[in-house]
């Protein structure tokens, strides 16, 4: 991966968790900024073929499959529209194959600090009451929400956490990761 590649996933992803942090939103403008930045990186500096075409290619394909993996969440109010939108930037930047990678550790560390919040928070039981809820809604195919607004992240009644911190996590540990073992 080169260095700017890198470079620019810090510039998307570590202001993101801050807003994430303090405002409870990633704004929009650092999310586009990301999107076009990463498909004018691929499409006109990464490749040396004669046609931009496999770069552009690449970054399209990126935002695909993170769209494709995070936006059925966002329609069952799992997560917000800022979260799929800066996971959308990210495979802009690297493309699908390395986001599946970013995928994967965001999803062990969003699991793990899952389980930290719930267990300190002490609603061990209430979350696997709410599990079982949401196997009943898919069974039944209902949205998960429409029956428990803990269920919703627009409500203020669940346990909610910073998403957008933990894909900064995420793709800093596929950086490091990547560095280490290239």
């Amino acid at each position: 991966m080169p260095p700017i590649t890198l470079v620019l996933l810090l510039l998307v992803v570590v202001p993101a968790a801050f807003f994430d942090i303090r405002q409870r939103r990633i704004p929009n403008w650092l999310v586009l900024a990301g999107l076009v930045t990463g498909i004018a990186l691929n499409t006109f500096l990464l490749y040396d073929n004669p046609s931009p075409v496999t770069g552009l290619w690449y970054s399209l394909q990126g935002i695909g499959v993170a769209f494709l993996v995070y936006f059925p969440l966002y329609l069952l109010r799992g997560m917000g529209a800022g979260d799929v939108k800066l996971m959308a930037a990210v495979g802009a930047i690297v493309g699908w194959k390395a986001w599946i990678f970013v995928l994967f550790f965001t999803s062990i560390l969003g699991g793990l600090t899952a389980v930290l919040v719930v267990v300190s928070k002490g609603r061990v039981y209430h979350t696997l009451q709410n599990l079982g809820m949401i196997l009943m809604s898919i069974r039944y195919r209902q949205a998960p929400y429409s029956t428990n607004p803990e269920l919703d992240v627009g409500t203020d009644q669940g346990v909610r956490m910073p998403h957008g911190v933990i894909i900064a996590l995420g793709t800093i540990s596929y950086v490091v990761a990547k560095t280490i073992w290239p």
